[in-house]
């Protein structure tokens, strides 16, 4: 593990730099050389060297001067400084030419992968817990930072995020600050009748609808001086959303067949996927409750705002699923392929991922082979019940793109997808010279 990396490099003789905002590099596989990379307007050279005006990358393909980032005009940009295994960014490959790096670029330099950040850093409070809400990305501080201010207050909180973005362990994390002596209580909006989530919420009284043999105090009771967690509440029933505004405001429910209220104090914490502030204007959702529900509101980010963090999370849930094993182990290819996707469900396909991708017997780190297919839908198998071929290039095709990516393997190997030494067999086999 190198943590020797330091930034002193030089701005170019004669040329004035506008500021350069707060960025950094931050080493994201292999795991063991872990680092953050400040930087500015001077420009860095990153590479094996140790002389003056680089930064030391110790990995053994890593060349001695590999890339260079320079500030120009509103970006930092980078170059292959003739390197013997390559760069990338964000899978393409890096040539001569500048190209910008963009807030959340991934930057590969030989197998050495590296998460471009752009952006101020917050004060990371420590009384937020790492384990619920964990990362070193921008996106998790601030998450953390904003759960820290928002927890001890007793109004209402709206977390607001993509599907599969953690916001019940954002709302439990905000229930174990607050303080408070009761329960955290969960119900999901979308899964209840109308009818159903009233009494679920409010409770009801003996008799009052069919069913009703007893009678039950609701969430709101059952959550008394603790946490009511609404799930999915844009999917709140548009006539039952006024009685929820109704006991945000006065703080006491009215049981489904009664007609006296019951004090409460419970701190409401709703989440949604849905933006309703959009939801508002097309009168799907109630501008007052709105505006009650959003006193605080906190945004969950995606993990795509989250790629320093993306093989943390997968580690995270292979050691809740897979006890018994070892942490996973993935080539460069592979772990690059997992920063690069996009995730569309999240953290629940980080779960399904690890319940598929089981860690080779001998120990070997997982291949980009494996992650593809780990990552893809279930396969559906031709009508003739025969397996699907994996794509053959043409040697026109083939002839093509090592001319392209200048017969580099390993830019072949993830241009198809396939294992390098797939790529060396069909240079074999086209009779194709590597330089």
């Amino acid at each position: 593990m190198t943590r020797e990396a330091t930034t002193v490099g030089r701005e170019r003789p004669g040329r004035t730099l506008s500021p350069a905002p707060q960025a950094r590099l931050r080493a994201v596989h292999p795991a063991e050389l872990a680092f953050d990379l400040g930087l500015g307007s001077a420009a860095v050279v990153l590479g094996r060297t140790r002389d003056d005006g680089a930064v030391r990358i110790d990995h053994p393909t890593v060349s001695r001067t590999h890339v260079s980032i320079v500030w120009h005009e509103d970006a930092h940009v980078a170059a292959d400084v003739g390197s013997r295994n390559g760069s990338w960014i964000d899978g393409a490959p890096l040539r001569k030419d500048p190209r910008p790096l963009r807030d959340g670029s991934l930057l590969r330099a030989g197998d050495v992968l590296l998460v471009y950040e752009r952006g101020d850093e917050e004060l990371d409070p420590p009384a937020v817990s790492r384990e619920a809400i964990p990362g070193r990305s921008l996106a998790a501080v601030a998450l953390r930072a904003a759960i820290a201010r928002a927890a001890p207050d007793r109004a209402p909180l709206l977390l607001v995020g993509e599907t599969g973005v953690g916001k019940e362990r954002a709302a439990e994390e905000v229930h174990r600050l607050s303080g408070r002596r009761g329960r955290l209580m969960r119900v999901n909006c979308a899964a209840l009748s109308a009818q159903l989530i009233e009494a679920q919420l409010f409770g009801h009284v003996r008799g009052a609808f069919t069913g009703a043999s007893d009678a039950q105090p609701g969430l709101f009771r059952a959550a008394h001086e603790g946490t009511l967690f609404l799930d999915e509440v844009g999917e709140l029933a548009l006539d039952l959303q006024p009685k929820l505004l109704r006991a945000l405001e006065e703080r006491h429910v009215v049981p489904l067949g009664s007609e006296r209220g019951v004090p409460v104090d419970v701190r409401v914490v709703a989440a949604t996927h849905r933006d309703l502030a959009a939801a508002v204007d097309a009168g799907t959702f109630r501008r007052d409750l709105y505006a009650r529900l959003s006193l605080w509101e906190i945004h969950v980010p995606s993990l795509r705002a989250r790629r320093v963090d993306l093989l943390g999370w997968v580690a995270t849930f292979h050691r809740g699923f897979h006890q018994e094993r070892a942490e996973p182990r993935f080539t460069a290819d592979a772990a690059e392929a997992l920063v690069l996707h996009p995730w569309p469900t999240n953290l629940r396909g980080i779960d399904r991922l690890v319940r598929r991708l089981a860690p080779p017997a001998d120990g070997a780190p997982i291949g980009a082979d494996a992650v593809a297919a780990a990552l893809a839908g279930p396969a559906v198998p031709p009508a003739s019940g025969a397996a699907p071929r994996p794509h053959v290039p043409t040697r026109v095709e083939f002839v093509a793109a090592f001319a392209e990516l200048g017969g580099n393997v390993r830019a072949l190997a993830r241009h198809y997808r396939r294992d390098r030494r797939q790529i060396q067999r069909w240079i074999a086999a086209y009779r194709m010279r590597q330089d």
